[in-house]
């Protein structure tokens, strides 16, 4: 590490010196369905997180943060593998007994840790398959309690109409289900619990957890200790509760001397559920939500904290996404990169605020199972003709009930200049051919190795997910 890192925080040589031989620790919080407006520093009404605030206030905060793709299961394979989910021939939000799952060929970022002897865990929503090879135990974590999927995920989905119930969900603890419950109302506190005590247990070690909220996922559930402590609702109350828990993580980094040495990461997995009304977040202007590929679906907070190491109150507007994180702790690890491609990138230049950095050149949403819907150079982005689920036909709905969404064709492709239009309105392709022609050629080089089935492109660099059948379990 450089010299020029310490910069803002020098207290003495010999502090600096202990510090540089201490390996870096990581804390990722991920929150599910978590959009752009719903935290109080970026506009949130009704509640406060002051907590995530002052993270924000003393950390960076990436303002142009992509999801891999705008849904759960794919999100996060993408985080979990530094992948465009595509690539590892995963898609979608996996159920229970679903057939396939994470290829034990593709390296997580738990195993990518291990190689540098990291204490692993993850507690919470894994949703990279739910059979025995495809869960964390057998993908690189040393400990796991939670859901394998959403929190909502059991044969019955409402209707609109219809209110959410609480189904039977099994808990699990290592490989086990522990038992079937519908007491949501514990998980954010059971989740915080185990990651406080696993850092407490783990400070004389390297570590990595691997935090990933159920809330405030449909169904909402809150703990006594926040309810009806907002004035937003239940939405609100949830929201207060998580930013208590990452208010617990800090002070258990600061109570173990851990600040100075430990990263921690809040993202989300993809924008609000919008058409849950009351019960879903805010994409903060953005156009519409989760499951589209305009920005509401992909662009999410991400703030990143490390004491001494970035620089308090600092902004970036880089484009970065959350498959760039597996890079970026390998190379503060100093842990070798998988074997296998990635398409991820080191974020360490933007964290270390390097002249000129500027690591990610494009980003490519896909979404369904192969399609490439859009492309962005961070500054303007151009959107292929596709079919979208859209939020703004109808009113949405309240109270766990659902509002109806309906379908629409993007008939012809569209530019629009996020530098003034980040709602994506304004179609401004004829006034930037240059842009456009330079765009596209990104598109078909991507095509050419990833495919692309708006197109009928097959590609030639996919991966194949593992299925049950072929496995022999």
């Amino acid at each position: 590490m450089t010299n020029k890192l310490f910069l803002l925080t020098v207290t003495s040589s010999l502090s600096l010196s202990a510090m540089a031989q201490k390996p870096t620790n990581f804390v990722i919080i991920n929150l599910d369905d978590v959009g752009y407006g719903d935290f109080s520093f970026n506009g949130a009404y009704g509640y406060q997180t002051p907590h995530i605030d002052r993270m924000a206030a003393e950390g960076m905060r990436f303002t142009h943060f992509l999801v891999a793709q705008p849904i759960s299961g794919a999100s996060r394979a993408g985080l979990l593998t530094g992948c465009y989910p595509n690539r590892i021939g995963f898609h979608g939000a996996p159920g229970p007994a679903w057939e396939w799952g994470i290829h034990p060929e593709e390296m997580t970022l738990g195993e990518v840790m291990k190689q540098k002897d990291y204490a692993t865990a993850v507690y919470g929503k894994w949703h990279l398959g739910d059979a025995h090879p495809f869960m964390p135990l057998q993908n690189g974590f040393d400990e796991y309690y939670g859901l394998p999927y959403s929190n909502n995920m059991w044969p019955f989905h409402p209707q609109q109409g219809e209110i959410f119930n609480f189904p039977d969900l099994p808990t699990y603890e290592g490989n086990e289900i522990v038992g079937y419950n519908t007491d949501q109302t514990r998980f954010t506190t059971d989740y915080t619990n185990r990651t406080v005590d696993f850092i407490k247990k783990n400070k004389d070690r390297p570590f990595f957890v691997y935090l990933a909220h159920s809330m405030p996922h449909v169904p909402l559930a809150i703990s006594d200790k926040f309810k009806g402590k907002s004035e937003q609702g239940l939405f609100g109350d949830v929201m207060m509760e998580i930013d208590w828990s990452v208010g617990e993580v800090w002070k258990a980094l600061q109570e173990n001397g851990l600040e100075e040495n430990t990263l921690v990461i809040l993202t989300s997995d993809n924008g609000p559920w919008a058409n849950y009304g009351n019960h879903a977040g805010s994409a903060g202007g953005l156009r519409e939500a989760k499951a589209t590929t305009f920005d509401g679906g992909n662009r999410v907070p991400c703030i990143m904290y490390w004491k001494g190491q970035i620089a308090p109150g600092t902004t970036c507007n880089k484009l970065a996404s959350n498959i760039d994180l597996l890079p970026t702790l390998a190379e503060l690890s100093g842990a070798p990169l998988p074997g296998r491609k990635i398409d991820g990138v080191s974020l360490v230049p933007l964290i270390r605020r390097e002249k000129d950095a500027n690591p990610r050149e494009y980003f490519a949403y896909y979404f369904n199972k192969n399609d490439l819907e859009a492309i962005t150079d961070g500054l303007f982005k151009l959107v292929f003709p596709h079919r979208y689920t859209t939020y703004g036909a109808y009113v949405p709905g309240n109270d766990g009930q659902p509002g109806n969404l309906t379908t629409r064709f993007l008939q012809k492709a569209e530019l629009y200049d996020l530098r003034r239009d980040p709602g994506e309105r304004y179609d401004v392709i004829s006034q930037y051919p240059e842009i456009t022609a330079r765009l596209m050629e990104w598109a078909d080089s991507i095509r050419e190795e990833l495919g692309d089935d708006l197109t009928r492109k097959k590609g030639k660099a996919r991966r194949q997910p593992s299925y049950l059948k072929e496995s022999g379990y």
